[in-house]
C-alpha cells in the first residue's frame, strides 16, 4: 500500500472516529463487491452536490460523493485526502473559536 493510499485510509477511519454512526455503512461502502452501488451512489452524490441551492439536495453531498468516487479512482485519493484534512482542520478552528465565544 502507497503513502497515499495509507493518508486516505487514515483519513476514513478519522470520518468514522468523528461520527461514530457512519462506521458501518462506510466501512460496509469500501468493500470491493460493492463497487456496483458505490459508482453509481458516488456520481449522483456529486451532481446532486452541484445543484445545491436547490432545497432538497445540499453542498453536502459534493465532498461525500468525491469522498466515494475517490475509493474506485486512484488519482483522487490524494486531492480528496487534502480536502478532508482541511475540513476537519477548520471545523476544529470554528468550533474552538465558537467554544470561546460562548465562554
Amino acid at each position: 500500500m502507497t503513502r497515499r493510499e495509507r493518508r486516505f485510509q487514515r483519513q476514513f477511519q478519522a470520518l468514522e472516529r468523528l461520527i461514530p454512526p457512519l462506521r458501518g455503512p462506510m466501512a460496509r461502502l469500501r468493500r470491493t463487491s460493492w463497487f456496483p452501488v458505490r459508482f453509481p451512489l458516488a456520481v449522483l452524490l456529486t451532481v446532486g452536490g452541484l445543484f445545491w441551492f436547490l432545497p432538497v439536495l445540499g453542498l453536502w453531498m459534493l465532498p461525500a460523493g468525491l469522498l466515494l468516487l475517490a475509493v474506485d479512482l486512484p488519482t483522487l485519493r490524494g486531492p480528496i485526502s487534502a480536502m478532508v484534512i482541511r475540513g476537519r482542520r477548520a471545523a476544529q478552528r470554528w468550533l474552538r473559536r465558537w467554544r470561546d465565544w460562548r465562554a
